[in-house]
């Protein structure tokens, strides 16, 4: 997949808007993070966005977060990965920033309806499937990854400090 820019920028299936950007007068929050579009659920991510970026200690960054269908999804991981399936999140680094200002992290790009569906699967609630992508999301982003399964008892050790409790990789047999 490369450093590659992520390809809901132009992609043309929606604009990026900034959800509570940074420099608020609040001193704290420098981080900003952009969705692909206006939603409850966006909306909840972006804040849990921001908590994730703090426990892992991470300041004036730039994440974008994209909400979409099997179909989008299914097209995005085709086109990215040469997989003709959905999947339930994919990460796109952003590489490395060119100006001076934010970092951008790059894109974590979710199903929402791999979600409802594991929801379903697991006995879970939507929103902490959400949850569960955005932080794999994430630390896929800052490096991590599961073709190891030392590496993957890595990721999961991560996915559990950020949600406080199992994350993604504990459903699987990477472990």
């Amino acid at each position: 997949m490369g450093r590659r820019s992520a390809p809901t920028r132009s992609s043309g299936t929606s604009s990026l808007s900034p959800v509570g950007a940074g420099g608020r007068g609040e001193g704290k929050d420098l981080n900003r993070i952009l969705t692909n579009k206006k939603s409850v659920h966006l909306t909840k991510l972006s804040s849990l966005a921001r908590a994730f970026l703090d426990e892992l200690g991470l300041t004036a960054v730039e994440l974008s977060l994209s909400l979409v269908t099997d179909a989008e999804i299914r097209r995005l991981n085709r086109e990215w990965r040469s997989l003709d399936r959905p999947t339930d999140v994919l990460s796109f680094p952003a590489g490395d920033s060119p100006a001076p200002g934010l970092l951008p992290l790059g894109d974590v790009i979710i199903s929402l309806d791999t979600a409802r569906r594991a929801a379903k699967t697991f006995r879970s609630t939507l929103e902490r499937e959400l949850a569960l992508y955005l932080a794999h999301g994430l630390l896929h982003l800052l490096g991590h990854d599961h073709h190891t399964r030392t590496a993957a008892r890595r990721m999961e050790r991560e996915e559990r400090r950020l949600l406080g409790h199992a994350g993604m990789l504990s459903r699987s047999d990477e472990l």
